[in-house]
């Protein structure tokens, strides 16, 4: 009797949890995420049951009403990898985090700059390197000019250690090589390539696309070096609101707000960038500011206009002013321009106006134009320069699709009109004279699909220049790709520069040293070859991304600056010789499963000019701030439960050639050195998100920047100078701005 009764306890217990187990509810959450973001709207389900759901914007989910036992996990969203996963649900929620594998084809980018028309960077057959504002936010700038420091092979050169103007540098040749255009446009060119490149809002950039070597064929003047092509936002995909306020610890502030609004058929998209800083900073102590003190207001307006059969219509147009000045602590704006406090203040006004249209037609016919007027009142010391530049641009673009070519042309069309006070708009009986260039030209290029594996990309360009006839601009590449992971590039091509010194070489306006012309100047010619192989791992635990280049560049031709023979002068002539920059770039690019990001560049070269002397011998000169070694490095650990990212941010540059005086007490190369800075991010509710942390983490600072900054104007140069040295701001090469703590806060609002 007992046994029976036992029994039926037990059954009626056994029941009744089978019953009880039957019957229990569970609550699956969590959150879907890739390299340490929210993957918004991905969606989520337990295979072989009715139970899903799609995340939010930020990657949350919750499955509800969840009955007890096993299931397989199934996440997928559009251009990632499908990720499964199984559960066991009993009597406790469950929160999970799903971590998803970029597929390769999320991997491909979208560039514009190689061919002028949209096309995947891995089916590119010119190189493009892409970057995001997500790389530029592991070390955030107040402008895109300092952000370029983060891109191996790329580097922003400080030209002055008063006014702290500076120019990019690509593969080790300088500034005046490097074309830099928003939205395919040459906007910042010429005179804004010295003084233009601040104040782009930061808030208002989609991508940043980089290519190394000859782009002529395509962007005529310019782009000899190289090209860096600032895509801005679509208005129709930009975030209603996104903010981004930064201070640091040395007083400087900058903020970026941009705000996107409908209007009927049309979307407007409104950039406003502000940047303050009034620190009068002497660490060295020479007297002289370290830091050049800035104010800069630059509002960026972008609209996009529905049309018919969704064929393209914008216009954008931007204002920048900036008043900047560097010099003796106790100067004023009363002593701007005289000879008693020596300070180099720099007054700057811009206008520019971009836009596209594709004609109403059957063909595939796009209008793009643009214009932009940069005016400057500057002082140097004791030396005004006054400049009014317009350059208008319109190029009619044509684009035919058949078998297996993919054709281009383009009409472009240039108008520049420049004016100054100097001998650069003077003629030889001392009238002035401004300088006006007509640049009409015609480039054809042709995309050819020889097979699956193996595409070509030949191309032409003429363009007929006034003053120097009639310029061809080739261009030939291959592209060989054996599969999806392995990509080979092979490109060749010719480079052309028409030189106007006065617009782009600070060191001619300096005011420290007279300009000597020796012999009329003529455009300046390259050709280069480079090789890239790109290599895409995917792995177990994440992915591999290898990216190798070869270059070589000889120039045939290229305007020179001689600041060695004479201390007090600066000496122009073409080229007698050749000159070469050569070498190669390395980048990598590594994800993991598990929420660690790395990236890292390194870039070997060497640039220099081999000189002609009248007796017939060569002498090699090596190219200035032209470092042999330099390497970029970004390492990215996400918390995800926490919402806390760090990030270690730096750049390594190897010893590079300075422009010393003869008997110089100071080095002729710079030491090895790097600029290191470490970043908190801490995600939060509502879109907003906190950052802070340290800039030149090991506060790294160049010595003897200055020549005699106790008599800039040399009026005592005779006194107790044995070696004749007269002041020099031109000796740089690294920022005079030790270890600074910054805080910032962003705030993105995304459409409901």
């Amino acid at each position: 009797m007992p046994k029976k009764i036992l029994y039926a306890i037990l059954t009626y217990l056994f029941g009744f949890q089978v019953v009880f187990a039957q019957n229990l509810k569970q609550e699956i959450s969590g959150k879907v995420v890739s390299e340490g973001e929210g993957v918004g709207f991905a969606l989520i389900g337990l295979k072989g049951t009715a139970h899903g759901i799609t995340a939010d914007a930020a990657g949350n989910f919750t499955l509800k009403d969840v009955p007890a036992g096993n299931y397989e996990l199934v996440v997928s969203a559009i251009g990632f990898q499908n990720h499964k996963k199984t559960l066991r649900i009993g009597a406790e929620k469950v929160w999970l985090q799903v971590e998803l594998k970029k597929s390769l084809q999320q991997l491909q980018e979208v560039v514009v700059s190689g061919t002028m028309k949209e096309t995947y960077t891995m089916q590119s057959p010119i190189h493009v390197e892409v970057y995001t504002p997500k790389l530029f936010q592991k070390n955030p700038t107040p402008s895109i000019f300092e952000a370029m420091q983060m891109v191996n092979g790329v580097q922003p050169q400080l030209n002055c250690n008063v006014c702290n103007t500076g120019d990019i540098h690509i593969n080790g040749m300088e500034g005046p090589y490097t074309m830099v255009t928003i939205d395919g446009m040459p906007i910042v060119s010429s005179l804004g390539s010295v003084y233009g490149l601040s104040g782009i809002p930061n808030s208002m950039i989609q991508r940043v696309e980089v290519v190394k070597g000859p782009a002529s064929t395509l962007y005529g003047s310019e782009a000899v070096g190289g090209l860096i092509n600032i895509i801005t936002k679509n208005p129709v995909d930009a975030p209603l609101v996104a903010t981004d306020i930064m201070a640091s610890s040395h007083g400087e502030l900058n903020a970026d707000v941009a705000v996107k609004k409908d209007f009927g058929k049309a979307q407007s998209l409104l950039g406003i960038n502000a940047f303050n800083f009034q620190n009068r900073r002497d660490v060295n102590e020479d007297n002289f500011t370290d830091i050049t003190l800035q104010k800069r207001i630059s509002v960026f307006n972008k609209w996009n206009f529905n049309r018919k059969e969704n064929r393209l219509a914008t216009l954008a147009a931007r204002y920048l002013y900036e008043d900047r000045w560097g010099g003796e602590l106790n100067w004023q704006p009363q002593f701007r321009a005289g000879d008693s406090i020596y300070g180099e203040s720099i007054y700057t006004k811009r206008v520019e106006v971009i836009g596209a249209y594709a004609l109403p037609v059957k063909e595939k016919m796009t209008l793009q134009f643009s214009y932009n007027n940069h005016r400057q009142n500057s002082a140097y010391g004791a030396m005004r320069y006054l400049a009014n530049q317009h350059i208008a641009f319109a190029q009619l673009l044509w684009n035919k699709t058949f078998d297996r070519h993919d054709i281009m042309v383009g009409l472009p069309f240039r108008f520049d009109f420049y004016d100054d006070n100097t001998v650069g708009t003077q003629q030889k009986d001392g009238s002035n004279k401004p300088q006006q260039l007509y640049l009409p030209g015609i480039f054809v290029q042709d995309e050819v699909t020889i097979n699956e594996k193996l595409t070509s990309l030949p191309g032409i360009r003429f363009d007929y220049n006034l003053a120097h006839g009639g310029i061809f601009s080739p261009r030939l590449g291959f592209k060989f790709a054996p599969n999806n992971h392995n990509t080979f590039r092979l490109n060749a091509g010719n480079g052309y520069r028409v030189v106007n010194l006065f617009t782009e070489d600070h060191a001619a306006l300096t005011g420290s040293r007279e300009v000597i012309i020796k012999d009329k100047l003529k455009p300046e010619r390259s050709w280069n070859a480079s090789l890239n192989y790109q290599k895409f791992v995917d792995l177990n635990n994440g992915y591999l991304n290898l990216d190798g280049s070869l270059f070589y560049t000889y120039f045939t031709n290229r305007i020179l600056g001689d600041f060695l023979t004479n201390p007090d002068q600066i000496i122009y002539q073409n080229l007698q010789g050749h000159s070469i920059s050569r070498g190669i770039t390395l980048n990598a690019d590594w994800m993991f499963s598990f929420p660690l990001k790395l990236n890292a560049g390194a870039t070997f070269m060497e640039v220099y000019t081999v000189q002609k002397a009248e007796n017939g011998t060569e002498e090699k000169q090596p190219q200035l701030h032209a470092p042999k070694v330099s390497a970029t490095y970004a390492i990215t650990y996400t918390f995800n439960k926490i919402g806390l990212s760090l990030d270690y941010t730096g750049r390594l540059y190897g010893p590079m050639h300075l422009p010393v005086l003869e008997n110089d007490f100071r080095p002729a190369k710079s030491p090895w050195f790097s600029q290191d800075n470490l970043q908190l991010t801490k995600k939060m509710n509502y879109g907003f998100e906190v950052y802070g942390g340290v800039k030149n983490l090991y506060n790294f600072l160049p010595k003897d920047p200055l020549m005699r900054p106790f008599d800039p104007f040399d009026k005592h140069i005779n006194e107790n100078n044995p070696e004749g040295y007269t002041f020099d701001t031109t000796y740089n090469y690294a920022p005079i701005q030790g270890r600074r703590m910054f805080l910032g806060v962003r705030w993105v609002l995304s459409r409901k």
